[in-house]
């Protein structure tokens, strides 16, 4: 893939925001271009007289200061490799192309193409597109750059868990028209599932179809994958509207995967897990707008993004490259804890690794050496202490052992009975997650990042962090052991993947009695929303970081509504 850059003319100190339409018909764009480009030499040169189809769009992202990595997709029905000509302008009509350069689509990288567009101006929107040699035209895109200095706000749209046959992606649509700057993706952008297994197909949306219809495994089927979602028109559009900022999670690979396996990779019939990482990984690095940290290896992406001296944005990787096994929940086939429940907070090994030595001390680094007033964290996994009572674990959440728990901790002390005393008793009933897959799991490398956080606090900088995966909603203090207070985090619903309703369903439990329940029984949720799906709207201020959950009304059909619940921080 080779990519030649030419500066046409000296960019603008800053380019006011155009009109953008992202339908733009090919032959008037090549015409306000200046008129016919040549080929670029080689064998694309001669494309048979058919167009090479940009079927995926186009897409940017990883934006900094002076440059940000531009994306397309150009294939004809051959597998002969396609020069294209890229360009950036103020506006969408190409009257004065800026920045220029040559790029090539193979069949080495799927026949994608990424640039990374060099000597732009800081806090600058561009506008930009690919050409073909026979004068095909890529969609139009808009990207901007990053600002320096002193900046009063920046917006982001926060995405996660975005599975095709679960339904339409009306969060990205959405976002579209949301005012957000940049897009950040905190991961499974896509899932491996076979079809019919994630949702079940009886649960799966008409029309929306996984491809390849088999378990992803090997680079053909993980392109297959990525192509799917890329082609949908939401997801394109988004793409086009803004520059995304992205990190994977488990499903870009397989399900609960860690560094030596995942739960989802059977090595007796889908081969090693280290060839299907590097098949995923390599085929990651093709379709998204990343710009890739080291070239020598692929498995490594966590980066730092500064946003003058707003904030610095560390885009971490808890599931891949340091993570180790998470430890069992040790439950029977009716999903109750058997352990004895005063042995359950010390049935696994604290000291387990989640970013691995080797990141915690990057993400140290970068956090106590940024100027920004805001250390923000990009975060697969929900980081927040969500721990509940052994009893109602136990229990599955039911009635009689909520009712206890919250009935005793309302009680004063010298009223308490025997019993609720035991029920308040940490080591006879201790707390712990529903899940040990998150940072519950990893509770010393948790503690690391908190005490982190704490000397940020000291240092007057401000802790948030953004996290995904769950589908659903939260809004959670981030504590130390003691209860001191050192940040707080934004969790986000899905795209389209279920939540809790899956397990309990609205008819059966009511949204509202089940979000009131666990905010009632842990005491870090300030906000939990069990049942709907969007994305984030996070605006960053000096002074506050403002949470907008904008939640859409279906995701079985295409047409929708929208809906926000608000909350803000100030640090």
């Amino acid at each position: 893939m080779q990519n030649d850059q030419k500066k046409n003319s000296k960019a603008p100190a800053n380019i006011a925001r155009r009109g953008f339409v992202i339908k733009m018909s090919s032959v008037a764009a090549v015409m306000a271009s200046g008129g016919v480009l040549t080929a670029c030499g080689g064998s694309s040169t001669v494309l048979n007289g058919e167009m090479a189809a940009f079927n995926y769009g186009v897409a940017s992202g990883d934006p900094l200061a002076d440059r940000v990595i531009l994306w397309t997709h150009a294939k004809i029905s051959t597998d002969v490799s396609v020069d294209l000509t890229w360009q950036m302008a103020a506006d969408a009509s190409f009257a004065t192309v800026l920045f220029s350069g040559k790029v090539t689509a193979s069949s080495g990288s799927g026949f994608t193409a990424k640039v990374d567009a060099t000597g732009l101006a800081a806090n600058t929107e561009y506008y930009y597109r690919f050409v073909a040699p026979n004068n095909s035209v890529s969609p139009v895109g808009r990207t901007r750059t990053l600002p320096v200095g002193n900046i009063d706000q920046v917006k982001l749209a926060v995405f996660s868990c975005s599975d095709y046959p679960a339904g339409y992606f009306n969060a990205y649509d959405s976002a579209v028209s949301s005012g957000a700057q940049f897009a950040l993706h905190l991961g499974d952008y896509i899932y491996e599932y076979k079809d019919g297994v994630y949702p079940p197909a009886a649960s799966q949306v008409a029309g929306r179809v996984s491809a390849p219809a088999s378990e992803i495994v090997t680079v053909a089927d993980y392109r297959a994958r990525h192509a799917l979602h890329k082609a949908d028109p939401y997801l394109k559009a988004l793409h086009a509207r803004m520059p995304m900022i992205t990190i994977w999670d488990d499903h870009e690979f397989a399900n609960n995967a860690w560094i030596d396996n995942a739960e989802n990779h059977n090595p007796a019939t889908q081969g090693t897990w280290a060839a299907r990482k590097a098949a995923a990984s390599q085929v990651y690095h093709e379709w998204m707008p990343i710009r890739s940290p080291d070239a020598a290896n692929l498995l490594k992406i966590y980066r730092s993004f500064d946003f003058g001296n707003l904030l610095s944005l560390h885009m971490l990787d808890t599931r891949i490259i340091g993570r180790e096994q998470a430890p069992d929940r040790m439950v029977d086939a009716q999903g109750r804890d058997v352990a004895d429940p005063k042995f359950l907070p010390y049935a696994f090994n604290k000291n387990k690794q989640l970013l691995g030595t080797t990141q915690q001390a990057w993400l140290d680094s970068q956090m106590s050496s940024s100027k920004a007033t805001w250390q923000i964290l990009g975060n697969q996994t929900v980081m927040g202490r969500v721990q509940l009572p052994v009893s109602v674990l136990q229990t599955n959440l039911s009635a009689e052992s909520v009712t206890a728990y919250l009935t005793a901790k309302a009680t004063p002390t010298a009223a308490q009975t025997q019993t609720q005393k035991d029920l308040l008793d940490p080591l006879k009933n201790p707390k712990i997650s529903y899940t040990f897959d998150n940072w519950e799991g990893y509770p010393n490398a948790r503690d690391a990042v908190f005490n982190s956080a704490a000397k940020l606090k000291t240092a007057g900088k401000k802790f948030l962090v953004l996290s995904g995966d769950s589908h659903n909603a939260w809004f959670n203090k981030l504590t130390l052991p003691d209860g001191t207070q050192v940040g707080a985090e934004f969790a986000g619903m899905s795209v389209t993947s279920s939540g809790f309703e899956s397990v309990f369903p609205p008819s059966v439990v009511p949204p509202a009695t089940l979000a009131g329940t666990i905010k009632a029984l842990v005491d870090d949720i300030t906000y939990i929303d069990t049942y709907r799906r969007g994305y984030m709207l996070i605006t960053v201020t000096p002074t506050q970081a403002k949470g907008e959950y904008v939640y859409v009304s279906t995701v079985t059909s295409s047409s929708y509504t929208t809906s926000v619940d608000t909350f803000t921080y100030a640090g």
